[in-house]
């Protein structure tokens, strides 16, 4: 097992042992803890009371946090030439169509979302197994499949995430940066678990929300009381 660093060392110190803290002061306590000399990305684990290998159990959404991420989302916008003007003025760093599909065919994916039209979801079949492990496939559910092009590209960069759980029954998701003040990341947290919440599904027996855990980029996992929550 590694070594903890000198700075480990004094974030872990600062967590109360075997306590649940409240979203308030998890949020308060991920920025004291925080030591990198960047701006770290603050997530949130949820782990859920469900079998996500069970189609009646899986747990997938979208949700707009209140104060965005922090990150600067790079878009792709995949659309017809009627589209592009639209799209280039609603935000979308990268706008065009069957130059942007061969790039992909070639290897390329330096976007963090992609958006299109439905008429187009026929030319991305076959690109599939290229985006679909890296999460970049577009998804009506996720509202990245619309005739709404301007829309959508403007909720992405305002804070527009989506989420799935994984096979482990967790939702990973980032919330924020360590600059954020505390009450912005608690409120982006609460955002979130509040969606989880309604998505419940009806399958789901037992209880829902198991955990939850709050961390930094470099910060050790900072338990929350899913009760409080």
């Amino acid at each position: 097992m590694a070594k903890l660093t000198k700075k480990q060392k004094d974030a872990a110190s600062k967590i109360e042992k075997n306590k649940a803290y409240s979203l308030k002061d998890a949020s308060a306590l991920v920025k004291e803890i925080a030591s990198a000399k960047f701006d770290e990305s603050v997530d949130i684990s949820v782990r859920l009371g469900v079998d996500p290998r069970k189609a009646n159990q899986m747990v997938r959404g979208v949700v707009t946090l209140p104060h965005g991420t922090g990150k600067d989302v790079r878009v792709l916008a995949l659309v017809t030439p009627d589209k592009e003007e639209e799209a280039k003025a609603a935000g979308a760093d990268y706008v065009g169509l069957d130059d942007y599909l061969q790039k992909i065919k070639d290897g390329w994916t330096d976007v963090d979302v992609i958006i299109t039209m439905p008429a187009v979801m026929g030319k991305l079949g076959p690109l599939g197994r290229i985006l679909g492990p890296r999460g970049l496939m577009p998804n009506p559910k996720t509202g990245t499949v619309t005739m709404d092009v301007a829309k959508a590209v403007q909720e992405v960069k305002a804070g527009k995430i989506d989420f799935k759980v994984d096979k482990t029954g967790i939702v990973h998701a980032s919330i924020g940066k360590v600059s954020f003040e505390a009450e912005k990341l608690t409120e982006n947290a609460a955002e979130l678990i509040q969606t989880l919440i309604k998505l419940k599904p009806t399958a789901a027996k037992g209880t829902y929300i198991k955990s939850i855990h709050i961390s930094s980029t470099m910060s050790p996992a900072i338990a929350l009381d899913p009760k409080a929550v």
